[in-house]
């Protein structure tokens, strides 16, 4: 690439990067922020200071009050008093999930506990309107039915078999364009509802599970049926959080090129591989990985699956670690500014704005150890990875990277009931490789494959390590 085309780039990043900065700080202007604990629970207070209705949002599974903030800003800006928190196990939260997840009895009803407490505690003498995503909508249906007080529901992606014709009265069904099946549910829960209920189902165009929490239309119908059922014509603005979030991190992912150059480079030996030689490092470590861990007993680490998935990078990265040092000859050493930039780079300055405008990404205390033993298993995977592509083109990446997604499905093939969650991790993965793994690629080509390797391996088993919902059977 040209001196004069990276220039552009770099400018262009820059300007997306400031105006999605701009809109996103935009999104929090005359907004208050209180953060506090009930009892264990992490929450949080967004507020104009006028004291309107009161509104308690609700994250999805694996998510964290973070999530919410495009619906509860907006609510806030109109003047409704807006709370968030953390579900057990999730975000900032430091007491694990428990009991039964396929039982009403099990995890859900100590969920439906935790809301109505947190309901409970910032009511005070007003009704409670409640504004939750997917998993959070079932909760938010039984907590309705037991909590006093309780005034129209948003649902955002729901599913719950607690909705029945006369209960909830007065709710309001979001649901993705790209999310045909929960779209039936909603529209059964509006045609089957009893006379002289109040309930609408709507389509938020183009977004699915996860963009929907960021969709102008959902929040700004959101908005109008609360307004509705309290009677209230304050407005605000809703503006395009999403696409500024998703300007913001890609920004971020470019502009560590030119960040990079500022430093001076050493030179970098690299082995050509042949066809034959990229297809055994992808496919034996793909084969061998999930049989060889299959009649392991994995229970330690109070995360779901992440005992299995340790043991899986683990296994994959050191086999093909060998395949590559016979293929290859042994790596390069490890380059400490290297290393430094990435992990500076992707758990600081990428991990801050993340934080700051879409999920959580900073580890509770009791997050820690499960990263450090995720990374016994993420280091060498990621230095496999990193030694595998980082000059290789863009069909060899997304094949190895191919390789490993296809070495998950063979794991849950194997044992579905167990690691069904590993499902879940996918997305992650892929939302990895292509931030975070063009960032490796950008310090391999100036400092060597193995520092990026080392400092994506703890990157990655941060990103894994503060995502996933503590578990404690």
């Amino acid at each position: 690439m040209s001196v004069r085309r990276r220039h552009w780039i770099a400018v262009i990043s820059a300007l997306v990067a400031v105006w999605a900065v701009w809109l996103l700080e935009g999104a929090r202007w005359g907004i208050s922020f209180e953060r506090f604990d009930l009892r264990e629970t992490p929450a949080v207070r967004m507020s104009d200071g006028t004291g309107g209705p009161v509104v308690v949002l609700a994250h999805g599974f694996a998510g964290s009050w973070q999530m919410m903030q495009g619906y509860g800003l907006v609510l806030a800006q109109a003047g409704y008093d807006v709370y968030a928190f953390d579900f057990l196990g999730h975000g900032q939260h430091p007491v694990p999930m428990s009991g039964d997840v396929t039982a009403v009895d099990g995890t859900t009803r100590l969920l439906v506990d935790q809301t109505i407490e947190v309901i409970e505690a910032v009511r005070g003498a007003r009704p409670v309107a409640l504004v939750g995503h997917s998993m959070a909508t079932d909760v938010l249906v039984r907590a309705a039915a037991q909590a006093e007080g309780i005034g129209p529901l948003v649902l955002l992606a729901t599913f719950s078999g607690a909705v029945t014709p006369e209960f909830p009265d007065d709710m309001l069904l979001i649901t993705g364009a790209w999310e045909p099946r929960l779209q039936g549910f909603a529209n059964d829960a509006v045609a089957e509802a009893a006379e002289g209920v109040r309930r609408k189902a709507m389509i938020a165009p183009a977004v699915e599970h996860v963009a929907i929490l960021h969709s102008r239309a959902g929040r700004a119908a959101a908005l109008a049926w609360l307004n509705e059922s309290y009677g209230r014509e304050q407005t605000a603005p809703v503006p395009q959080t999403g696409w500024a979030l998703l300007g913001l991190l890609a920004a971020i992912t470019v502009l560590f090129g030119p960040v990079a150059r500022a430093f001076p480079a050493r030179p970098v030996e690299t082995v050509p591989l042949s066809p034959r030689g990229f297809a055994l490092a992808v496919v034996g470590p793909m084969l061998a990985a999930p049989l060889l861990a299959w009649p392991v007993e994995t229970s330690v680490l109070p995360v779901l699956v992440a005992d299995y998935l340790a043991l899986h990078l683990a296994l994959y990265g050191v086999l093909q670690l060998a395949v590559l040092w016979w293929l290859c000859g042994p790596p390069g050493r490890i380059s400490p500014l290297g290393a430094a930039l990435v992990l500076i780079w992707t758990i600081g300055v990428f991990g801050f704005a993340l934080h700051r405008y879409g999920a959580n990404f900073w580890p509770s205390p009791e997050r820690l150890a499960i990263i450090a033993a995720l990374s016994l298993g993420a280091v060498p995977f990621m230095l496999a990875d990193n030694w595998l592509v980082h000059d290789a083109r863009m069909g060899r990446r997304v094949l190895a990277r191919l390789g490993f997604l296809v070495s998950l499905a063979i794991a849950v093939a194997l044992d579905f009931e167990g690691l069904f969650f590993l499902i879940l991790i996918a997305p992650v993965i892929v939302l990895f490789y292509v931030s975070f793994g063009r960032v490796g690629r950008v310090s391999a080509a100036r400092y060597g494959a193995g520092g990026a390797g080392l400092a994506l391996g703890l990157a990655l088993a941060w990103a894994l390590g503060v995502s996933f919902p503590l578990f404690q059977a």
